[in-house]
Protein backbone atom coordinates (compact mmCIF):
# COMPACT_ATOMS: atom_id res chain seq x y z
CA UNK A 1 0.00 0.00 0.00
CA UNK A 2 1.28 3.47 -1.17
CA UNK A 3 0.81 6.85 0.49
CA UNK A 4 -1.11 9.35 -1.81
CA UNK A 5 -0.74 13.30 -2.26
CA UNK A 6 -0.03 13.57 1.61
CA UNK A 7 -2.88 11.50 2.66
CA UNK A 8 -1.55 9.36 5.24
CA UNK A 9 -2.09 5.97 5.32
CA UNK A 10 -2.32 3.00 7.44
CA UNK A 11 -1.46 0.01 6.52
CA UNK A 12 -4.17 -1.47 8.15
CA UNK A 13 -6.93 0.74 5.70
CA UNK A 14 -8.98 -1.52 3.63
CA UNK A 15 -12.33 -1.56 1.89
CA UNK A 16 -14.89 -4.50 1.56
CA UNK A 17 -17.10 -4.70 -1.65
CA UNK A 18 -19.93 -6.72 -2.60
CA UNK A 19 -23.10 -6.53 -4.89
CA UNK A 20 -26.18 -7.04 -2.67
CA UNK A 21 -29.84 -7.62 -4.07
CA UNK A 22 -31.70 -4.84 -2.58
CA UNK A 23 -35.21 -5.47 -3.92
CA UNK A 24 -36.53 -9.23 -4.17
CA UNK A 25 -39.63 -10.36 -6.01
CA UNK A 26 -42.64 -9.20 -4.96
CA UNK A 27 -41.55 -6.03 -3.57
CA UNK A 28 -42.01 -2.59 -4.50
CA UNK A 29 -40.18 -1.62 -7.25
CA UNK A 30 -39.90 -5.21 -8.83
CA UNK A 31 -42.21 -6.59 -11.67
CA UNK A 32 -43.48 -9.86 -10.50
CA UNK A 33 -41.52 -12.95 -10.53
CA UNK A 34 -38.56 -10.67 -11.95
CA UNK A 35 -35.00 -11.45 -10.34
CA UNK A 36 -33.95 -8.49 -8.33
CA UNK A 37 -31.53 -5.35 -9.58
CA UNK A 38 -27.84 -5.66 -7.90
CA UNK A 39 -26.78 -3.14 -6.07
CA UNK A 40 -23.12 -2.08 -4.97
CA UNK A 41 -22.19 -1.71 -1.15
CA UNK A 42 -19.26 -0.96 0.20
CA UNK A 43 -17.53 -0.65 3.64
CA UNK A 44 -14.46 1.36 4.03
CA UNK A 45 -12.60 0.14 6.90
CA UNK A 46 -9.75 1.71 9.34
CA UNK A 47 -6.82 -0.14 11.79
CA UNK A 48 -4.20 1.44 13.39
CA UNK A 49 -2.85 -0.54 15.86
CA UNK A 50 -0.95 2.39 17.71
CA UNK A 51 -3.77 4.42 18.12
CA UNK A 52 -6.95 2.16 18.04
CA UNK A 53 -8.39 -0.52 20.06
CA UNK A 54 -10.36 -2.39 17.29
CA UNK A 55 -11.12 -1.47 13.96
CA UNK A 56 -12.92 1.37 12.85
CA UNK A 57 -16.00 2.10 10.32
CA UNK A 58 -14.61 4.59 8.15
CA UNK A 59 -17.30 4.74 5.74
CA UNK A 60 -19.93 2.77 4.71
CA UNK A 61 -22.70 3.17 1.37
CA UNK A 62 -24.87 1.65 -1.34
CA UNK A 63 -25.51 2.79 -4.78
CA UNK A 64 -23.56 6.13 -6.35
CA UNK A 65 -22.12 6.24 -2.47
CA UNK A 66 -20.70 2.95 -3.00
CA UNK A 67 -18.84 3.56 -6.16
CA UNK A 68 -17.45 6.90 -4.43
CA UNK A 69 -16.15 4.70 -1.89
CA UNK A 70 -14.23 2.51 -4.70
CA UNK A 71 -13.64 4.86 -6.10
CA UNK A 72 -11.43 6.40 -3.80
CA UNK A 73 -9.83 3.41 -2.65
CA UNK A 74 -9.11 2.76 -6.19
CA UNK A 75 -7.35 5.91 -6.71
CA UNK A 76 -5.25 5.87 -3.00
CA UNK A 77 -4.59 2.13 -4.14
CA UNK A 78 -6.21 0.73 -1.20
CA UNK A 79 -6.93 -2.96 -1.48
CA UNK A 80 -10.60 -4.30 -2.10
CA UNK A 81 -11.61 -7.63 -0.10
CA UNK A 82 -14.85 -9.10 -1.26
CA UNK A 83 -17.02 -10.44 1.14
CA UNK A 84 -20.68 -10.22 0.88
CA UNK A 85 -21.88 -11.61 4.59
CA UNK A 86 -19.50 -9.19 6.57
CA UNK A 87 -19.59 -6.22 4.38
CA UNK A 88 -23.59 -6.52 5.27
CA UNK A 89 -23.05 -6.49 8.91
CA UNK A 90 -20.68 -4.16 8.97
CA UNK A 91 -22.70 -1.53 6.53
CA UNK A 92 -25.20 -1.89 9.78
CA UNK A 93 -22.59 -0.03 12.35
CA UNK A 94 -22.24 4.12 12.60
CA UNK A 95 -19.55 5.62 11.25
CA UNK A 96 -16.49 6.15 13.39
CA UNK A 97 -17.62 3.38 15.61
CA UNK A 98 -15.45 0.27 16.58
CA UNK A 99 -16.40 -3.13 15.03
CA UNK A 100 -18.10 -5.27 18.00
CA UNK A 101 -15.92 -7.85 19.26
CA UNK A 102 -18.09 -10.49 17.75
CA UNK A 103 -16.70 -9.41 14.27
CA UNK A 104 -12.80 -8.87 15.52
CA UNK A 105 -12.39 -12.56 13.54
CA UNK A 106 -14.00 -11.92 10.39
CA UNK A 107 -12.51 -9.04 9.82
CA UNK A 108 -9.13 -9.95 11.23
CA UNK A 109 -9.22 -12.25 8.10
CA UNK A 110 -9.56 -8.91 6.17
CA UNK A 111 -6.18 -7.22 7.57
CA UNK A 112 -4.44 -10.41 7.06
CA UNK A 113 -5.53 -10.26 3.82
CA UNK A 114 -4.05 -6.80 3.41
CA UNK A 115 -0.98 -7.60 5.14
CA UNK A 116 -0.07 -9.94 3.00
CA UNK A 117 -1.06 -7.69 -0.05
CA UNK A 118 1.80 -5.48 1.85
CA UNK A 119 4.43 -7.84 1.74
CA UNK A 120 3.80 -8.50 -1.70
CA UNK A 121 4.13 -5.18 -2.61
CA UNK A 122 7.48 -4.52 -0.47
CA UNK A 123 8.95 -7.64 -2.01
CA UNK A 124 8.06 -6.43 -5.49
CA UNK A 125 9.76 -3.01 -4.67
CA UNK A 126 12.92 -4.48 -3.51
CA UNK A 127 13.22 -6.52 -6.59
CA UNK A 128 12.11 -3.75 -9.16
CA UNK A 129 14.97 -1.00 -7.43
CA UNK A 130 17.37 -4.15 -7.43
CA UNK A 131 16.87 -4.57 -10.93
CA UNK A 132 17.08 -1.25 -11.93
CA UNK A 133 20.29 -0.81 -10.17
CA UNK A 134 21.34 -3.69 -11.55
CA UNK A 135 20.51 -1.62 -15.46
CA UNK A 136 22.97 0.97 -13.88
CA UNK A 137 25.95 -1.12 -13.73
Amino acid sequence: MRAHEGRKRHKEDNVAEIDEKIVGPGEEGSPEGAAAPERKMAVALRYDVDRDKAPLILASGRGNSAGEILRIAEENKIPLYEDPELAKLLSKLEMDTEIPAALYTLVAEVLFFVYKLDRMAEKRERVVKRIQEEKKK
